[in-house]
């Protein structure tokens, strides 16, 4: 397994930052983009799943990393709770839906088994000296 030095090197953090491009893709091509507070708050969304791993990435430490981790979780889980009200509202087709929402539940699971591995792990963080 490669080392992971830095949050770009994170699959999770990849994956959040494809959901993003996706998203800015909606709001382009969909009626999404017409409405200011849907888009605004999709946005917000999106955003912070990228930026709650590279927060808590950043603070060294398994147990704060694994705290970021569970607000990115939650906010996937807002995200793709937003995409159906959306699709309900025919404001997306069910194929854009589908698209987005695959890859919005796969960060859900990757961010769980990154959770759980990082429960599991003797190396605390650079924080703890590597220490338990």
């Amino acid at each position: 397994m490669a080392k992971i030095e830095k949050f770009e090197d994170l699959v999770t953090w990849n994956l959040a930052r494809e959901i993003c491009i996706d998203f800015e893709n909606l709001f382009e091509t969909t009626n999404l983009g017409k409405r200011y507070s849907m888009k605004d708050q999709m946005d917000r969304s999106s955003g912070f799943i990228m930026d709650n791993i590279a927060e808590g990435f950043e603070r060294n430490g398994n147990r704060e990393f694994i705290n970021f981790l569970s607000y990115a979780k939650g906010s996937a889980g807002e995200l793709k709770s937003q995409l159906y009200r959306y699709l309900d509202k025919k404001l997306i087709s069910q194929l854009e839906f589908d698209c987005v929402s695959i890859k919005v539940e796969l960060v859900k699971n990757k961010i769980g088994a990154f959770m759980a591995y990082l429960n599991n792990c003797e190396i605390k963080g650079l924080k703890f000296g590597n220490k338990q």
